[in-house]
């Protein structure tokens, strides 16, 4: 059996780290589903998906990473072509990923002790972003 659900994410743009585990969570329990997976699917090309230790000093810790790899005020091919000063953002977002596949169990994402779902917003501006769960399994 296959379900979907989409989630809405408010965010502050700019590599705002966003924890969706609970909302992913509750969407696999209302499935009913016992085991399967659960895909994580942010639409858009400014924003990525990944799991982390969802804690300040790792949120600080990714934010100067993403920073000193695809710092905003370089010279992007895509600034210049737009003129809408994200093209770091759409850098970003390409080498994050778009989506992730989750397992489960017992009508419960798989995930480590200390391992959190989250959606990194790296636009240049506040969005509200849209989220898809497709959820598989038995």
């Amino acid at each position: 059996m296959v379900t979907s659900e989409r989630i809405r994410v408010q965010t502050g743009g700019n590599c705002e780290i966003v924890d969706i585990t609970d909302q992913v969570s509750r969407a696999v329990k209302k499935s009913g589903l016992r085991a399967g997976t659960v895909t994580v699917f942010v639409s858009g090309s400014t924003a990525g998906v990944t799991t982390v230790e969802y804690e300040p000093g790792l949120i600080a810790d990714l934010q100067t990473a993403f920073e000193r790899l695809f710092p905003q005020g370089l010279d992007y091919q895509h600034n210049s072509r737009w003129g809408d000063g994200n093209g770091h953002s759409h850098v970003r977002a390409s080498l994050l990923g778009s989506s992730m596949m989750v397992p489960f169990a017992e009508g419960r994402p798989m995930l480590g002790t200390w391992q959190q779902v989250v959606l990194i917003d790296f636009d240049n501006r506040p969005r509200t972003r849209e989220v898809i769960l497709q959820i598989m399994g038995e």
